[in-house]
């Protein structure tokens, strides 16, 4: 893993550690930014989400001001890549409690 922001600011110094996503609902705290296969990586929870245990993963991109912009993982195998990496941030490796 690389830089977390892939070149392009950070989620949390554009945003702070909340983000509002459009068509989402809700606020979601920034709990993660990774950098997986070279590509940006946001790790975001709502407060039910926190609740139940689980995360949402995003792709960063560049908009077209610089901005960092997210993007859904549609991809299965992706989204499971990068939620893997965020574990072994979180756990240290293949440990798990």
């Amino acid at each position: 893993m690389s830089e977390p922001n892939g070149g392009h600011p950070s989620l949390r110094s554009v945003f702070g550690d909340a983000i509002e996503l459009d068509g989402e609902g809700g606020v979601y705290r920034i709990v993660a930014e990774l950098t997986v296969g070279g590509r940006a990586y946001a790790v975001l929870q709502s407060d039910e989400m926190r609740k139940e245990g689980t995360v949402e993963v995003f792709r960063v991109t560049a908009g077209p001001d610089g901005n960092p912009e997210l993007e859904t993982v549609e991809d299965d195998d992706e989204w499971e890549t990068v939620a893997e990496a965020y574990d072994d941030l979180q756990f240290g490796g293949d440990e798990r409690p």
